[in-house]
């Protein structure tokens, strides 16, 4: 048997198909009452898809954007990588605003970074955490662990080895200044949408053939 390919693990899996039966059912109402259904089916299917379509933007907006690193898959793949650090900043955890005290419990800080991995061309990507864990405010040279699968998913390195520290201190910076962002793959909750969409058309055709 042919094994699955990460995307398509990605709509096998059972909090995604969970999920897609939630969008399935408010999707299915709502296209109910768009073909002829009750008033109190059309407005029972318009409140579940704005809360549906609510919850899923909010997981493709969090900590998902244009050059925004994600975090790490759980028992995804992972591995070490050097990075270059361009810049560091604070900003508030939720509008994105610029702060002065990064220590301040509804910021983050914001790392600038040139994530050079073993394969594959190097990549610049931002990583947001609470805390300096490598006290970068002070040093250009970092060390993140990052999927290979899905490199945009990167995050600091807690305790790195110190040979990948000193990997590190040895990178090219002017090589990294020209490195292109990572390839980016759906954003959370894309799957589930996908998958609920195809199962409400499903559901529908089935009402209406049922009568």
């Amino acid at each position: 048997m042919t094994a699955l390919t990460p995307s398509a693990r990605g709509f096998a899996a059972l909090p995604v198909l969970a999920g897609a039966a939630v969008v399935a059912v408010a999707l299915a109402t709502l296209a109910q009452g768009l073909i002829g259904g009750t008033t109190w089916v059309l407005l029972t299917g318009l409140t579940a898809t704005a809360l549906v379509l609510t919850v899923l933007g909010g997981l493709a907006d969090d900590g998902y954007g244009p050059g925004v690193a994600a975090g790490l898959r759980s028992g995804g793949p992972r591995a070490y990588a050097p990075a270059v650090v361009h810049s560091v900043h604070a900003e508030e955890r939720r509008t994105g605003a610029a702060v002065l005290d990064g220590r301040d419990r509804n910021s983050v800080f914001v790392f600038d970074l040139t994530v050079v991995p073993d394969e594959g061309p190097a990549y610049r990507v931002a990583v947001r955490h609470p805390l300096d864990l490598q006290d970068l405010l002070h040093r250009d040279r970092a060390v993140v662990e990052y999927d290979p699968q899905q490199p945009w998913r990167v995050v600091l390195a807690n305790d790195p080895p110190r040979t990948w520290l000193a990997r590190a201190q040895r990178l090219d910076e002017e090589t990294a200044r020209v490195a292109p962002g990572p390839a980016r793959g759906l954003p959370p909750g894309a799957h589930v949408l996908a998958t609920g969409a195809v199962l409400a058309a499903l559901l529908v055709v089935l009402v209406r053939l049922a009568g």
